[in-house]
């Protein structure tokens, strides 16, 4: 037996399955499992829905919206519940082959819901930075194919890090768990590229847009100061401090969700524990969150939830409903 055959071996014994006891801790477990998933499933599933059923959202930021619908409910659908699972089971019960598709799917959507929302901050400060530009040079089709290359290329990202690392040194299949151990460079190189890379350039863009966006704002208060007196500005103002507070809860929210389970997963050898599973909870729930963040707050997606819901969207011609006015 080879040293990491031990290793292995000692993994296993020490994170033995208990025994599961059906118990009112364990149904509430469940059910919070189960709420956990069809919210982020079926919340996803209705933006994908709206953006691709409405002629009128076809635009380029609501193909990044769809991108990262698209990410989260994958996450809903592939990721929560194998992971939520150990919260009820306490251990693996699906096998070593829903192990390797679990590993591989949870890396894969994880990164791709990071990087959509990079993208839609780079996509946010062009558009709003140089408007006319914007309108020239991005479009449907442009905007496609940067998203299409942005999965292709975190999926063959994802699939190299977990074939260099080594399946047989990484990926610890006991009969009751499922646990992927990077190697020391690995690790790093998946913080850099995964959380680093992206969460600066959200802070950055983000950042920018605030930026503009207060000089646009103070450009408008003058002017309405010079024409239409006191009232107009103080609209003007609140409209600033609501933009300020929306950029800041998207900026909050985000890395609150990220940063801690990066940090504690770099940082930390314990890969097993009560409190690393909160922070993997804590990074999948972001896709819960994130259509409430990223859609709730524009009104389009409310009239699209109404016609959805009252089976308007079965009409002759739905899709040319008027959606944003």
């Amino acid at each position: 037996m080879n040293l990491m055959e031990v290793n292995q071996t000692d993994h296993c014994l020490q994170f033995s399955c208990p025994e599961r006891s059906v118990s009112p801790l364990y149904v509430f477990l469940c059910l919070c499992a189960a709420a956990a998933v069809l919210i982020t499933a079926c919340g996803n599933m209705l933006i994908i829905i709206s953006v691709c059923h409405f002629k009128q959202l076809h635009t380029p930021t609501n193909m990044l919206i769809l991108s990262l619908a698209v990410s989260d409910c994958l996450v809903g659908v592939f990721v929560m519940p194998f992971h939520l699972s150990r919260l009820t089971e306490s251990c693996w019960i699906f096998g070593s082959n829903i192990c390797l598709f679990f590993v591989l799917i949870s890396f894969f959507v994880t990164s791709i819901s990071i990087y959509n929302v990079a993208l839609i901050a780079v996509d946010r400060y062009f558009a709003i930075s140089n408007p006319f530009l914007y309108i020239e040079k991005v479009s449907v089709s442009n905007i496609c194919i940067v998203i299409l290359a942005m999965w292709f290329l975190l999926l063959s990202y994802n699939s190299a890090l977990l074939y260099f690392n080594g399946n047989s040194r990484g990926l610890i299949m006991c009969p009751e768990q499922c646990l992927i151990v990077l190697k020391e460079i690995w690790s790093l190189v998946d913080l850099v590229f995964v959380f680093v890379v992206p969460c600066s350039a959200i802070i950055l863009f983000y950042a920018l847009v605030f930026v503009i966006a207060k000089k646009h704002a103070t450009a408008i208060r003058e002017i309405n100061v010079q024409s239409k007196g006191s009232k107009n500005m103080a609209d003007s103002m609140k409209s600033e401090r609501k933009a300020a507070k929306v950029l800041s809860i998207l900026v909050a929210v985000f890395l609150a969700c990220l940063f801690p389970y990066f940090v504690y997963a770099t940082l930390s050898n314990a890969i097993e524990t009560q409190s690393f599973h909160n922070l993997v909870i804590l990074l999948y729930l972001n896709s819960s969150i994130n259509p409430m963040i990223y859609a709730l707050f524009y009104p389009w997606f409310r009239r699209c939830i109404k016609i959805i819901f009252s089976l308007q969207i079965f009409t002759t011609d739905s899709a040319l409903i008027n959606v944003q006015s």
